[in-house]
C-alpha cells in the first residue's frame, strides 16, 4: 500500500496536539496544587488540636477545587494530566483528609467502630471518584450520581466547625462521637448511592426563578455572614439529603432515575 504524505502543516497541527495532550498547565493546576494543600494543613491543624481552623481548611479546598476545571476551560489549558492530577487531589482533600480530622476530631474515642466509620467516609469517596470518572458522558450533567466527596467532606466537617464554634447545645456535646460517626457513615454511603444530586452545570433555570426564591437566597446570605458555621451546616445536610427525596418524587411520578444508565430498560 502506498503511504499517505501529510503535508508540513498537518503535521505541525499533529505535533502540537500531541504536545498539548502532554502538557502541565501552571495555571489550573496551581489552583488543584493549592486545594490539596488547603486540605494537607487541615490535618495538620487536626493533628495539633486546632479543628475548627481544620474544618474551615477544608471548605477552602472546596472553594479552589471548584476554581481549577473552570480556570483551565476558559483558558484553554485543559490536560489530561490536569484531569488525572484534579482526581487524586479530589481524593486526598475530600476523601482521606476529612477522615482524619473526623477521627482525630471524635471518632478515635470509638475504638474500632471510631475508625471503621473514617474508613467507611474515605473508601465511599474513593469509589465516588472512581465511578465518576468511568461515567462521564454517560449520565445526565445536571445532576451528580450519587452525593459528591466535596459536599459529603463539607457534611462531615460542616459538623466539625459548627461544634467547635460552640453552637451546638451543651446537651449534645456527650453525643459528639457518635454524631460524628453517623455523619461519616451517611456521607460515605450516600457518595456510592444512586440517588441523583443537582451538580449546579444546567444554570438555565436560573433566568426563571421566583421572587422567593431570591428572597430565600439573601436570607441564606445574611445567615453565612452572621453564623457561618450553622449556616454551613444546615446546608450540607439539605442537599445530603435532597438525593434522596428527589429519588423517591421520580419514583411516586413513575419517572427514571436520570443518574441511573439502567433506569428504563427493563421494559426491553
Amino acid at each position: 500500500m502506498r503511504k499517505v504524505r501529510r503535508s508540513p502543516r498537518a503535521l505541525l497541527k499533529q505535533r502540537i496536539k500531541h504536545a498539548r495532550a502532554r502538557s502541565i498547565y501552571l495555571l489550573p493546576n496551581s489552583f488543584t496544587l493549592a486545594s490539596m494543600f488547603a486540605a494537607f494543613y487541615g490535618v495538620i491543624q487536626a493533628m495539633d488540636g486546632f479543628f475548627a481552623s481544620a474544618a474551615i481548611a477544608i471548605f477552602i479546598s472546596m472553594l479552589l477545587d471548584g476554581m481549577d476545571g473552570r480556570v483551565a476551560r476558559a483558558t484553554g489549558t485543559s490536560s489530561e494530566f490536569g484531569v488525572q492530577f484534579d482526581s487524586i487531589a479530589d481524593m486526598f482533600a475530600f476523601g482521606v483528609a476529612p477522615a482524619l480530622i473526623a477521627y482525630e476530631f471524635a471518632l478515635n474515642t470509638l475504638g474500632g467502630f471510631g475508625w471503621a466509620a473514617a474508613f467507611i467516609y474515605c473508601a465511599g469517596a474513593g469509589i465516588r471518584l472512581a465511578r465518576f470518572n468511568t461515567m462521564v458522558g454517560v449520565i445526565d450533567k445536571g445532576f451528580f450520581q450519587g452525593l459528591a466527596s466535596p459536599a459529603g467532606a463539607a457534611l462531615v466537617m460542616g459538623f466539625v466547625w459548627l461544634f467547635e464554634a460552640g453552637q451546638v447545645p451543651v446537651e449534645f456535646h456527650e453525643y459528639k462521637a457518635c454524631i460524628t460517626a453517623t455523619l461519616a457513615i451517611y456521607a460515605g454511603v450516600t457518595m456510592i448511592s444512586n440517588a441523583p444530586f443537582f451538580s449546579g452545570k444546567n444554570m438555565g433555570f436560573v433566568r426563571r426563578l421566583p421572587f422567593w426564591a431570591v428572597f430565600v437566597a439573601c436570607v441564606v446570605i445574611i445567615a453565612f455572614s452572621t453564623y457561618p458555621g450553622l449556616a454551613s451546616f444546615i446546608l450540607f445536610c439539605g442537599y445530603a439529603m435532597s438525593g434522596y427525596l428527589y429519588q423517591f418524587y421520580l419514583y411516586c411520578r413513575g419517572l427514571p432515575n436520570p443518574v441511573d444508565p439502567n433506569a428504563g430498560m427493563e421494559d426491553y
